[in-house]
C-alpha cells in the first residue's frame, strides 16, 4: 500500500476487525507505531484501550 490513506483505512480496518490471524499478515509494528499518533483518533475508545494496553509504546508515542 503506497498510499498513506489506504494504509490507515487499513490498519484501521484491521484493529476493528480483524481476528488473531489476521494481525501479524496484515500489521507491520514499527508502521503501526508511527501511525498511532494519528490511527489512535481513527479508532473508537475501547479499540485504542486495548491496544494501548498490550503495546504501551504506542501510548508513550503519544505524550
Amino acid at each position: 500500500m503506497s498510499k498513506p490513506r489506504q494504509r490507515m483505512v487499513l490498519y484501521r480496518t484491521v484493529l476493528h476487525e480483524g481476528l488473531r490471524d489476521d494481525l501479524p499478515s496484515y500489521l507491520n509494528k514499527d508502521l503501526l507505531r508511527k501511525l498511532w499518533p494519528v490511527l489512535r483518533t481513527l479508532v473508537g475508545r475501547t479499540v485504542r484501550a486495548v491496544w494501548e494496553d498490550a503495546l504501551p509504546q504506542l501510548a508513550s508515542r503519544c505524550t
